[in-house]
């Protein structure tokens, strides 16, 4: 049975920092790229980063740019999303999912074939 399970998330003023972790079992976790997305109350799921299986290239979408990194340990089965410079508008619950490395629209929810289910990210103003 593949788990992925989300851990990191909480209560933080603006500004502030966190790391989300995301442990996957049941999968070969190094032929799949990992993914991050969030959603709001009221919004749709959106695309926050993602990185392929071997770590080589990541990808981030505009509004975290430069403010969060995605990293992972294959060796350790997790990966990570930094989050530094944290603004309400982040606040979300943010979700781990993989990708086949056969699947490449990494932007693309539909692309992931599996998903944690979520980590709340409170960030008062």
């Amino acid at each position: 049975q593949v788990q992925l399970v989300e851990s990191g998330g909480g209560l933080v003023q603006a500004g502030g920092s966190l790391r989300l972790s995301c442990v996957a079992s049941g999968l070969t976790f190094s032929h799949y790229a990992m993914g991050w997305f969030r959603q709001a109350p009221t919004k749709e799921r959106e695309f926050v980063a993602a990185i392929t299986w071997s770590g080589s290239d990541t990808y981030y979408a505009d509004s975290v740019k430069e403010r969060f990194t995605i990293a992972r340990d294959n060796a350790q089965n997790t990966v990570y999303l930094q989050m530094n410079s944290l603004k309400p508008e982040d606040t979300a619950v943010y979700y781990c999912a993989a990708a086949h490395y056969t699947r490449r629209d990494y932007y693309t929810a539909r692309q992931y074939n599996y998903w944690g289910q979520g980590t709340q990210v409170t960030v008062s103003s």
